[in-house]
């Protein structure tokens, strides 16, 4: 089942192409890893597709919901971490997502604290839920979002370069908590990321692009195949290149 589906998105501001012509999808299950230099367009994208910005061109669905005509439906489906989460530092991780369940219409009132607790658990927050999040680590910050994005439930989790910051130690705990989202619970995740070999670790599909326009997209394996004795880093600078 398609997920996530861009087809011919096109984004302008004033005379500057952003995203230019770009088409490409997600299979539920997935965990793509979205993959291009500073300035490409990967954060524009993002946004479009959690509804934030409209595009000028073509359309995104999110499990076959248009994100502008059926917005509610689409964005019902979906979790995200567009740049770093915010929280109120003198409330705890709990009282914060307690705040938060109540943008989600369809968690009933009786089920909100229930649901939260649920979250913070999957999460391994809930030794920490009732402390300040002013007391907490960036990795455990992180975990937080994730566990506000899984609030409603969602199909599809975007994280917009979700280990910027984080100590080796907080990278294996987002990238376990990843794996398990993915393999115990069947989410599919969209991650913007910089960091190759992490990516490589949690993705099986990649989609690559280079000043707005896609350049490539498949499997990790085909990509294995293609760069051949190169690294996947290596290849990547090669491609952005020529």
């Amino acid at each position: 089942m398609r997920v996530l589906e861009i087809e011919h998105v096109t984004k302008k501001a004033g005379r500057r192409t952003l995203i230019s012509d770009m088409s490409f999808e997600i299979m539920q299950g997935d965990v793509c890893g979205f993959v291009g230099p500073n300035g490409a367009g990967k954060t524009t994208l993002i946004r479009m597709i959690t509804g934030l910005v409209r595009p000028g061109e073509g359309t995104i669905r999110i499990e076959g919901f248009d994100v502008q005509r059926d917005r509610m439906k689409a964005l019902g489906r979906v979790g995200a971490i567009v740049e770093s989460p915010i929280f109120f530092p003198y409330m705890s991780g709990r009282d914060n997502l307690l705040n938060l369940v109540k943008l989600h219409a369809s968690i009933p009132k009786e089920n909100r604290a229930a649901r939260v607790d649920e979250v913070l658990a999957t999460v391994g927050l809930d030794g920490r839920g009732r402390d300040k999040v002013k007391t907490y680590s960036l990795g455990m910050k992180q975990r937080l979002g994730i566990a506000q994005a899984l609030l409603g439930n969602p199909k599809l989790i975007i994280l917009d370069e979700p280990a910027n910051g984080l100590d080796p130690m907080g990278i294996r705990e987002l990238r376990n908590l990843i794996l398990k989202l993915n393999q115990t619970y069947g989410i599919t995740f969209f991650v913007s990321s910089h960091l190759l070999d992490e990516l490589q670790r949690i993705c099986n599909r990649f989609v690559i692009i280079k000043e707005g326009r896609l350049v490539w997209q498949g499997t990790q394996e085909a990509w294995l195949q293609m760069a051949g004795t190169s690294s996947l880093e290596d290849h990547f600078v090669e491609m952005m290149t020529t």
